[in-house]
């Protein structure tokens, strides 16, 4: 069995956004030789998220307008009890639970198993500062 790990870091400048890392997963794919296996992508800060949708931009819009009803952004700890220990990213915590931590995608021949409309995304929900992705091919 073949393995590689890598990390990505994203110093996203914005509170909340979303970065298309297809081609990079599918690159450390490549770069590892597996022709079947699995990949791990992995969100390593409570704040942050993977998952897979369509790349496009409307949705992303959706999905932005959506969560910041779900959980609005208030740094008073008197909205979220997070916001008392100093902190003022209660909301982003909630919203990375939405959209969840990790993705797992098959490899087969050697490349990413996707659905013809789906791609992988980094979400970021509390920005401004270095956070890094895990990415983690088992295979043969």
């Amino acid at each position: 069995m073949k393995s590689k790990t890598e990390y990505l870091t994203f110093n996203v400048p914005a509170r909340m956004d979303f970065v298309h890392i297809t081609d990079k997963v599918g690159q450390v794919v490549a770069d590892s030789g597996v022709q079947e296996g699995l990949v791990l992508v992995n969100a390593m800060h409570i704040t942050a998220s993977v998952f897979i949708n369509d790349d496009e931009p409307g949705l992303h819009e959706d999905y932005k307008q959506w969560l910041e009803k779900l959980a609005p952004f208030n740094a008073s700890p008197d909205v979220y009890q997070h916001n008392r220990t100093g902190e003022d990213n209660g909301d982003a915590h909630h919203k990375r639970q939405v959209m969840g931590r990790e993705v797992v995608v098959a490899i087969t021949n050697g490349r990413l198993d996707l659905g013809p409309w789906e791609r992988i995304f980094y979400g970021e929900f509390d920005g401004r500062r270095p956070k890094r992705v895990l990415i983690k091919v088992i295979g043969e």
